[in-house]
């Protein structure tokens, strides 16, 4: 594919409403480069190969914008949040003046309407700093995707709109105490109540900006008796909506800046107009969302990983052993040969499941296979930084216990590694039985 590209000229001030985003600080800015561009992919696609790695001049101002903003706001505070469990309320507001949040919503509705590759350069960069609060800003994209996939006109200027207007946040309300990867056992109900609002009831939990969203969107039953693929219907729930219990935070073992929570629904009425999409069609709105939020989650834990490689890599350089720096022992080496193999492997195949989905193509495989890999390399990374780093690893003094703690996240939410693997493994027996092979 060989898409046209657009230069830009010395980045100009982001200016939001009127207010100049640069005189708070913030980097160059990400409205211009939406403004001035349609979908931008790899700049070297059209090349004889057909193929190419390199990012666009504006796919690079993103990358730097969210890398020093990064640098600047995040890697300084994100040990003062990891130890408090503070919500990073300021460097998420920081980050909207900047244009680093909701970067999905589509430019109608006043958003940047970046493609989910230009998004993965900004998760990347932000979870460098500190997974945690990347979370908190990308749990925004993902309570988005099912309005922005299923919403109509009058949903989407309602909810997404408000998102660009205010530093707000909301909240994906799927998983349930007894149902996380078994979405088809979800228990909350929604009841219809005359002709034009439901009841709904029902307990969620481990719900990221739980305690903090405007708004959620909530997946419940409306067929008990019909199989998952028509059980489920998806609603957006105002969060002061009566009936609605906010539970406490949950001090969790890493990515503690994160607001998680459960959140009780007891007969909460919603209108019918909230409803999203058709009756019976929640869950392939729900698992839609996926394709989009899986590859940034892997870019995430691709962040994690590279963390986690620099730091073991620049403490190995400066650490010595036996007379000489212990990068220079063979043990050692070896080790960080793999942390950076595991960083470029994890990167190409979120960046590959990006493009599929920018590019229209069905990328569900590619998304489980970048967020399974890049998931336990940030895993690996990470312990392995924590060996490298020895005694000094294991003690909060040094950042690498923390990357350790934040990483093992990834291999659980937004669908376990196993079930990637389910996903990965029934996709190609199916192709391989059509004669399909990767």
């Amino acid at each position: 594919m060989h898409l046209p590209r657009v230069l830009l000229s010395a980045p100009t001030a982001f200016v939001r409403r009127g207010a100049v985003a640069a005189a708070a600080g913030v980097s160059p800015s990400l409205s211009s480069v939406a403004r001035l561009r349609p979908r931008l992919f790899s700049s070297e696609a059209g090349s004889e190969l057909g193929i190419g790695f390199s990012l666009t001049p504006e796919q690079k101002e993103l990358q730097e914008t969210a890398r020093s903003f990064t640098a600047r706001e995040i890697i300084p505070k994100a040990a003062h949040h990891d130890v408090t469990g503070e919500y990073p309320t300021e460097i998420l507001k920081k980050a909207w003046e900047a244009g680093l949040l909701n970067t999905h919503v589509p430019a109608e509705y006043g958003g940047l309407g970046l493609g989910v590759l230009d998004c993965a350069l900004i998760s990347e960069e932000m979870a460098y700093g500190c997974s945690g609060i990347q979370t908190a800003a990308e749990a925004n994209g993902l309570a988005e995707a099912p309005v922005i996939i299923g919403g109509n006109e009058a949903q989407k200027k309602k909810y997404l709109g408000r998102m660009i207007e205010e530093p707000l946040m909301c909240a994906y309300c799927v998983t349930e105490p007894i149902a996380g990867s078994d979405v088809a056992g979800i228990g909350t109900r929604a009841v219809k109540k005359g002709a034009n609002s439901w009841s709904i009831t029902g307990n969620k939990m481990w719900i990221t900006n739980g305690g903090k969203a405007d708004w959620y969107f909530v997946l419940a039953k409306t067929d008990p008796a019909a199989n998952a693929g028509r059980a489920f219907t998806g609603f957006i729930v105002d969060a002061k909506s009566p009936g609605i219990t906010v539970g406490k935070k949950e001090l969790n073992m890493g990515q503690r800046a994160s607001d998680t929570r459960g959140i009780s629904f007891e007969d909460v009425e919603v209108p019918d107009e909230n409803r999203l999409g058709d009756v019976g069609k929640g869950f392939s709105l729900a698992m839609g969302a996926f394709d989009t939020t899986r590859p940034l989650v892997a870019a995430a834990a691709v962040g994690v990983a590279r963390r986690a490689y620099e730091e073991a890599l620049k403490y190995s350089l400066e650490r010595k052993t036996m007379g000489k720096p212990i990068s220079e022992h063979q043990a050692i080496a070896f080790m960080l040969a793999d942390m950076a193999s595991g960083v470029e492997a994890s990167r190409l195949l979120v960046w590959k499941a990006a493009w599929m989905r920018d590019s229209g193509a069905r990328n569900t495989l590619f998304a489980s296979m970048a967020k399974a890999t890049a998931s336990e390399v940030a895993n690996k990374n990470a312990a392995d930084a924590v060996q490298i780093f020895g005694g000094n690893g294991f003690n909060s003094e040094y950042p690498v216990e923390k990357l350790m703690r934040d990483a093992k996240i990834f291999m659980i939410y937004e669908g376990t590694s196993q079930i990637q693997r389910l996903i990965i493994s029934r996709t190609v027996i199916d192709q391989a039985k059509k004669g399909i092979f990767y």
